[in-house]
């Protein structure tokens, strides 16, 4: 446990050039505050008569920290919101390991129903701020999703997407 804390801590570090000391970031870091209580609630989640305790835990850090994830989504390791605020993250969300993304993103579903409804995101992926990610989709590994996309279709690993629609840009850079 005390293993992944200090992951957290340096990954927070490595992906903010803000970040002072891993002091800082474990007391003020509202999107560390989130993975963490998230942990909490996804463990409690998977237990006999675990889900109530797990959805209150995840609404009162979704007021504690602005931040939603639910407690049935799947969260890998070195998973960072930065600037955190208006993140929502669905039940059947799985996000791959060294993800960052930025505040106002969903991970979101698109229907009704007991099935796979939100997208699933792969390893070292970046989201840029404001991005939607809606339905049962796959993000490939190391790719893009420029700030405010709409991405309602699959994304190749290594593409950059940017637009409402978004769109397929070739080049690294995003708009």
């Amino acid at each position: 446990m005390f293993h992944r804390i200090n992951e957290d801590l340096a990954t927070a570090q490595r992906e903010d050039p803000a970040a002072r000391s891993k002091f800082e970031v474990a007391i003020l870091y509202s999107g560390l505050h989130a993975i963490w209580a998230h942990r909490v609630a996804h463990w409690l989640w998977s237990r006999p008569c675990g889900r109530f305790p797990a959805r209150f835990l995840s609404q009162f850090a979704r007021f504690w920290t602005g931040i939603e994830i639910h407690p049935g989504a799947t969260i890998g390791r070195r998973f960072f919101i930065d600037h955190g605020m208006g993140v929502v993250i669905g039940e059947t969300a799985i996000v791959g390991d060294d993800v960052l993304i930025y505040h106002q993103v969903t991970l979101g579903g698109r229907a009704r129903g007991r099935f796979k409804r939100h997208p699933t995101i792969g390893d070292r992926v970046l989201i840029g701020a404001g991005a939607k990610v809606v339905g049962d989709i796959v993000i490939g590994n190391d790719a893009k999703i420029g700030s405010n996309a709409l991405v309602v279709k699959d994304v190749e690993p290594g593409a950059v997407v940017v637009g409402i629609p978004s769109n397929v840009r070739r080049g690294d850079v995003i708009a």
